[in-house]
């Protein structure tokens, strides 16, 4: 039993490092949804056009290397494939995310196109678990609300700030303390 309780930690450990170290490798990288699939379409060179003219930069961004997401090949009306590029400075990707949250979605060159940062399914999942509080504080007035790396909520009301990285219990928080408020 002793064995096997050292074990399951030693598992755990060495499956924490690697989740970190391919976020950690995927610092540089930026996921683009929206790019039809066409021949030449995640080019490194069409995509750091395409960021040029998307963001209005004022020169085209290194891109090291780009290519579709590892899925079958869309079929009929399905939709194309997410594309993952990686950009060869972190400071342009990081301007680039920046600006990304400030235009959700972008029309260019006739596709609507948008622009998220590549996390681990790990990762993602985390905070997409938040998605439903989110939604719930969006249009709430004095409100002011984000998720920090890897997963966790900060909601700021009544300048007092409140961190969750647990999806119910900041659910419940919401419910209690801003909406109910916000009815009353």
């Amino acid at each position: 039993q002793r064995d096997v309780k050292r074990l399951t930690e030693l598992a755990d450990t060495l499956q924490n490092k690697c989740e970190d170290l391919e976020g950690r490798s995927r610092r540089n990288n930026i996921r683009i949804v929206g790019i039809p699939e066409s021949p030449g379409s995640c080019s490194t060179s069409a995509i750091s056009a395409l960021l040029k003219d998307a963001f209005n930069l004022e020169k085209e961004p290194l891109v090291d290397r780009s290519h579709r997401s590892l899925q079958p090949v869309p079929q009929g009306g399905e939709p194309a494939r997410t594309v993952i590029a990686r950009l060869h400075y972190y400071k342009d990707c990081n301007d680039i995310l920046r600006l990304a949250r400030t235009k959700p979605r972008m029309r260019v060159d006739g596709m609507t196109i948008s622009v998220y940062p590549d996390f681990t399914a790990r990762v993602a999942k985390a905070r997409a678990a938040f998605n439903d509080v989110r939604r719930m504080l969006k249009d709430v007035p004095g409100v002011k609300f984000g998720i920090l790396f890897p997963a966790r909520l900060r909601i700021t009301f009544n300048r007092t700030e409140s961190f969750f990285t647990d999806p119910e219990a900041a659910r419940t928080y919401v419910s209690q303390n801003i909406v109910h408020n916000q009815d009353g």
